[in-house]
């Protein structure tokens, strides 16, 4: 056969015909040999792409420079066919080689399926995106990509109808990227799924989504999943006509070589071309390996629904086809498939090979320690021998022995001890690193290193607290094209609360964007266009809400620096308010929830408006994502204008002593500060002096460990917080005392002041009862006091 001919009805000639059909063979070949590889016990789970591979070439086709995927763990083939996976890395993924050269989605630290490209240097600085075919880090929640595919899209939006932006060329080619997501049939069930597919629709962008329809959900076929069994049956509604703008939607068979090509050729052009988002419904799937190595699909599967895989198994089709028109003889496709297999093979003894290369240094230290530990202590010679012999160890192993036989040599004085404690403290120092680094950013943007600039004030200018706000945010859009606001309210009425008010009309629809009510989505346009360069601020309308999106900040932005291991980031400002108001959800302070959930993120938490825009100069500075929260009942206090806004910053973890005192260290922050204040007027009069920290930042928190300098001057430390009890308050506690040794000072018990256990009632009375006030500080700290004197603080009550 003639490797340049052409295909007589496709559009591609026959030597990329049999090079697809390399393609899809070697995957399917990684699939086999990763499952066998963890029944084999060299990898601790697997779940692969096995089914899906000939739509996955040709999406693959249509995907050019500059374009991004946001997809989910059974896209294996797709990034072999963009030139974004080798095999051998995705073997090392399979064997969490920490290694980043080795495995750079992640660096060890994600299961196999999980894939991603390097979008920044070692330095943590941006590559050329658009010289790029570009993969945003996977998370396994189903769904979960959904938003970020939604912001991915929207940046290119941006990049096209904002031309202060077309300069941006590492970035975008005037917004001409496409987004390409790719999702499975059952998770198309997810609430994000749908909220994305409504904004897409509605904010008309270049976004093409595939379901791969297999037609179940791990057990659980199709018509428990989708009504009427059939997903893009059921968006129909989203189809645009000829006078309403929505999807466009195509259906076509998973082992439909030719319709597959035309289908993402089509789908790629609406999208790049008109910027209107496309589903493409991929249907007649199969997932021959079942879902993953957990379980076996023969046992929900009937023999006729099998036999239907075996016989409409895309590769099978693909070969029938080939052969049907004959571009390829049965012994031609023999041999490719004996390639294939044998590449597949190789990479994965490749990639093996360097996995235990990595381990080997530690575990040969190891074992010839614990043979020099043998000769004082003849128990461990066992322990030297077995860990000898282990067959397939991991570093974990090494570490175990040589603590097991330091515990039993606890009596013995030998010279090894030494050697074996040395050995630990760098090895457990280098997995340190492996394991736990990049939670934040290491780069020159990090926050922390952004220099401190302080507010100036060359007139005596009181304005209301919003008004400094909104000043602020007048200035950065004034200097950064990049930066852009977007939130239920933001632009017409310039938010609830007025900061932004008159800056859509300044700055135009396109910087400052009123959206729908879809907490999540809009967290993912923000994390979508921060992963291209953008600066986005995104607005939640009130604390309470923000458990709408809660688990995208936690699973998809605060851990992206961290999963990728230094190689993606999304500064994304999340921009919100709380603390009191009125009533169940609008006074919400559910603080310690936040930071359990969010590490990764930086929580700040000012305490008026001018603090908020020092943060927000400080972040936009930094490359790290930001949790800014606001205090509700501040928006209309007097505060003293700055003249250099947009300029000063405030930095992240450095406490400010706003009062004083000499008896007890009250520490806090943002509407709080203001009723630990007043209560410490009042606590004045009765010869109490109060010390008052305002914590400013959450995470990170007091870095240089001041606050336990108060401790040593007053010997008594209350936390006060609005959360339930136990939430921030037991988090400051914990900081302060363990971690920075503040209970060796304490002549007192610790004291917390929480709000109750459940939500604030409605009204002033409401709020009273159920939250921290001045006289419940004050009652709290009185007691405190008069445990020690009770004689000059006798009960009140």
């Amino acid at each position: 056969m003639s490797a340049t001919k052409t295909a007589k009805k496709s559009k591609v000639s026959v030597s990329d015909i049999l090079k697809d059909y390399q393609l899809v063979c070697e995957s399917r070949q990684a699939s086999l040999l990763g499952r066998k590889e963890v029944f084999m016990g060299k990898a601790k789970f697997g779940i692969f792409g096995d089914g899906k591979e000939l739509a996955q070439v040709a999406m693959a086709k249509a995907f050019q420079k500059g374009d991004f995927r946001a997809g989910y763990y059974r896209d294996q083939t797709f990034m072999f066919a963009i030139g974004a996976l080798s095999i051998q890395e995705y073997f090392a993924q399979l064997y969490a080689h920490t290694d980043v050269e080795a495995e750079p989605a992640s660096g060890g630290r994600l299961m196999n399926g999980h894939f991603a490209n390097r979008l920044l240097d070692d330095e943590g600085k941006w590559r050329k995106l658009t010289d790029m075919k570009n993969s945003s880090s996977d998370i396994s929640p189903t769904a979960g990509q959904m938003p970020r595919l939604l912001g991915l899209a929207y940046a290119s939006k941006l990049y096209r109808n904002n031309k202060a932006l077309h300069g941006m060329k590492d970035f975008s080619i005037k917004g001409n990227e496409v987004a390409w997501g790719t999702i499975g049939n059952a998770s198309t069930s997810e609430g994000m799924f749908y909220e994305a597919i409504n904004a897409a629709g509605v904010l008309q962008v270049p976004m093409v989504i595939s379901v791969w329809d297999d037609e179940y959900g791990i057990s659980v076929s199709k018509e428990y999943h989708t009504t009427k069994a059939n997903i893009s049956e059921v968006l129909k509604g989203f189809q645009r006509t000829e006078k309403e703008n929505g999807l466009e939607i195509i259906r076509v068979k998973g082992w439909d070589y030719e319709a597959l090509l035309t289908a993402y050729e089509k789908a790629g052009k609406i999208a790049r071309e008109e910027h209107v988002p496309v589903l493409v419904h991929v249907q007649e799937m199969t997932q021959p390996q079942g879902h993953s190595t957990s379980g076996s699909h023969e046992r929900y599967k009937s023999k006729e629904r099998l036999q239907w895989e075996a016989d409409f198994d895309c590769i099978k089709k693909f070969r029938e086809w080939i052969l049907e028109e004959e571009y390829a003889t049965e012994a031609e496709l023999d041999a490719i498939e004996k390639d294939a297999a044998e590449l597949a093979k190789q990479q994965k003894i490749a990639a093996w090979d360097a996995f235990n290369n990595s381990i080997k240094a530690d575990h040969e230290a190891a074992v010839a320690l614990l043979q020099k530990a043998a000769e004082a202590e003849s128990q461990v010679a066992d322990m030297a021998q077995e860990l000898k012999n282990a067959i397939n160890p991991i570093r974990l192993d090494a570490i175990k022995a040589v603590k097991k036989s330091l515990i039993l040599m606890r009596s013995v004085e030998h010279p090894v001890k030494q050697e074996m404690q040395q050995w630990l403290r760098e090895v457990l120092d280098t997995n340190e690193k492996r394991y736990s680094s990049h939670l934040y950013s290491q780069s020159d943007e990090s926050a922390m290193r952004v220099p401190v600039v302080p507010a100036e004030y060359k007139e005596e200018k009181w304005v209301d607290g919003r008004e400094v706000l909104q000043a602020n945010f007048d200035a950065i859009f004034s200097q950064d094209p990049r930066v852009f606001a977007i939130g239920e309210d933001v632009g017409k009425i310039g938010d609830v609360n007025q900061a932004f008010a008159g800056l859509q009309e300044k700055f135009g629809e396109i910087r400052i964007t009123d959206t729908g009510i879809r907490e999540c989505t809009i967290i993912g346009q923000g994390i979508g266009a921060a992963l291209r360069g953008l600066r986005p601020i995104t607005e939640i309308q009130y604390l309470d809400y923000l458990l709408y999106a809660i688990q995208i900040l936690s699973d998809d932005l605060a851990c992206l620096q961290y999963r990728t291991a230094g190689g993606q980031k999304a500064p994304l400002i999340v921009r919100t308010r709380g603390h009191r108001l009125e009533g169940v959800w609008h006074s919400g302070s559910p603080i310690g929830m936040i930071l359990n959930s969010i590490r990764g993120m930086h929580v700040l938490v000012p305490r008026d408006m001018t603090q908020a825009a020092g943060f927000y100069n400080t972040m936009l500075r930094s490359d790290e994502p930001a949790l800014i929260i606001e205090c509700l009942n501040g928006y209309r206090l007097k505060e003293k204008l700055p003249s250099n806004v947009g300029e000063f910053t405030v930095p992240l973890g450095v406490p400010e002593i706003l009062r004083e005192g000499s008896d007890v260290t009250v520490v806090t922050y943002g509407s709080m500060c203001r009723i630990i204040l007043e209560a410490a007027q009042l606590l004045e009069q009765v010869g109490i002096s109060v010390e008052v920290i305002d914590v400013q930042t959450l995470l990170p928190f007091d870095v240089h460990h001041s606050i336990v300098d108060s401790l040593k001057k007053t010997n008594r430390v209350v936390f006060a917080d609005e959360d339930v009890p136990g939430g921030a308050s037991a988090f400051m506690m914990q900081k302060v005392l363990e971690e920075q040794g503040g209970y060796f000072h304490l002549d007192s018990q610790p004291v917390t002041i929480a709000a109750k256990e459940h939500r604030p009632a409605y009204s002033s009375d409401g709020d009273y009862f159920s939250k921290p006030n001045v006289e419940t500080v004050f009652d709290t700290i009185y007691a405190l006091m008069g445990e020690t004197d009770p004689q000059r603080f006798p009960a009140l009550y």
